[in-house]
């Protein structure tokens, strides 16, 4: 898809992979792409009016929640920036790349499986009960709910999109360690997001930090 945002296409394509060889996600991760899965991306042509482009990263996971949530048999949450889990496991994550006004949101959702042996618990629908989701019908219902809360963003702004995003996230006091791109870690308990979308993280004496990029481990 980012090939293709300089070519002209139009805002709301999707394009849907049977199987990806190079899926990827946040921090160069392998994100594996097996046939069944829901391998997907959209792209959003930014505005000069329209809120901070990083925060289609809430769009995105709003929407990805309200696709997966009622299908599972565990509760499903938003892990920021980018993941969906379910009781913990992963089951979702979304990536967002920027080229000039275009800003790709990818995103993969484990329906027919989920990978084994790895260094976190991760899940798929099939996993949570739903053997028949098909990822077409999936894509379908993805993407009306990604049209609405991009709509409600560009309408209305950041905020009530980040209050829905807050009622379906991990909840305050969740303890947390964070990985930042410089290399340091830090740990405290979640408290909210800022206005502009970015983590408020609570420290052990009391201060309070701003989170903008970072791996987070639940803790």
């Amino acid at each position: 898809m980012l090939a293709l945002a300089g070519q002209g296409i139009a805002e709301g394509s999707w394009l849907r992979a049977g199987r990806q060889t190079g899926g990827r996600g946040r921090m160069g991760r392998n994100w594996d792409s097996p046939a069944g899965n829901l391998h997907c991306s959209t792209l959003v042509r930014v505005r000069t009016d329209d809120p901070p482009a990083h925060s289609l990263a809430l769009v995105a996971a709003n929407a990805v929640h309200a696709l997966v949530a009622p299908l599972c048999a565990g509760q499903a949450r938003i892990k920021w920036p980018n993941d969906i889990l379910v009781d913990g496991a992963k089951i979702a994550g979304i990536l967002l790349e920027r080229a000039g006004d275009a800003v790709v949101v990818g995103i993969g959702a484990n329906v027919a499986g989920h990978p084994e042996g790895l260094d976190r618990p991760v899940t798929s629908l099939a996993a949570q009960g739903t053997a028949e989701a098909d990822a077409g019908a999936l894509l379908e219902r993805l993407a009306e709910v990604f049209a609405h809360w991009l709509a409600v963003w560009r309408a209305q702004g950041i905020d009530p999109v980040r209050t829905h995003w807050l009622l379906n996230a991990h909840p305050p006091g969740t303890p947390m360690r964070i990985a930042q791109p410089d290399g340091t870690v830090i740990e405290g308990r979640f408290e909210a997001l800022d206005l502009q979308g970015a983590l408020i993280l609570r420290l052990a004496n009391g201060d309070a930090r701003a989170i903008h990029a970072g791996d987070i481990h639940l803790i």
